[in-house]
């Protein structure tokens, strides 16, 4: 019985006969050629080359530039993987530290805290899926999701402050705290005015403090 192998990204991949030594020991060169093509495409993000060559790619995995594309369609095809691969690297950096019940300083600080050990992990494949999504609909569709489950974070972790003002405000200030903690705030703190992280957090974390701030009456000030 044929049975069919799910690759890391989510592909499948060529038919595998059970038992067949020679067709596992082609998949497994397969799979590890792939893995080689995509963290030698990483590696490259990470070394602030952005846009690298089929050259580039294939010498860094120890590939043929020929033999790169038996395992991917294209570029493109290769880049969703690295970003995929990398949004699987950050995924034990999603936990906020703090809860909706903790005082507002402190949740503040837990998820400035988790923004920018994830934005610092994930920097270069973020910056290339931003690059890149506009003509990729692959990648537009997930960043598009990733952008959700941050917003949700701040919903969720703000859901006291946002159930105390009007459906309208609230979406507001939801807007205004999903910007102040994007990862497009992070890199503008950190690259164009030049901050360093402390700096930068410390920043980031009195915006968002002071959002609130405007808001509080009552019951906001207990939240505090």
């Amino acid at each position: 019985m044929t049975s069919r192998a799910a690759t890391p990204d989510g592909a499948v991949a060529i038919p595998v006969e059970p038992g067949a030594p020679e067709s596992d020991g082609r998949h497994l060169r397969r799979e590890r050629n792939r893995q080689a093509a995509v963290d030698a495409l990483l590696d490259l993000y990470r070394d602030g080359n952005l846009r690298p060559s089929a050259v580039d790619i294939a010498e860094r995995a120890g590939l043929s530039p020929r033999s790169l594309f038996r395992y991917f369609d294209d570029v493109d095809d290769l880049s969703r993987a690295a970003v995929a691969r990398q949004e699987e690297r950050a995924l034990p950096l999603l936990p906020v530290s703090a809860g909706p019940g903790d005082p507002r300083r402190t949740r503040i600080d837990a998820l400035v805290a988790q923004r920018f050990r994830l934005f610092g992990a994930v920097a270069a494949a973020a910056t290339v899926s931003r690059m890149r999504a506009p003509f990729t609909p692959l990648l537009a569709a997930e960043l598009a999701r990733n952008r959700a489950y941050l917003r949700d974070q701040v919903r969720a972790l703000f859901a006291l402050e946002l159930a105390a003002m009007e459906d309208g405000r609230a979406a507001e200030v939801l807007a205004a705290a999903d910007v102040l903690t994007s990862f497009e705030s992070h890199q503008l703190l950190r690259h164009a005015h030049g901050f360093g992280v402390e700096r930068a957090r410390k920043v980031m974390a009195g915006a968002i403090d002071a959002l609130f701030a405007a808001e509080d009456g009552p019951s906001g000030r207990a939240a505090r």
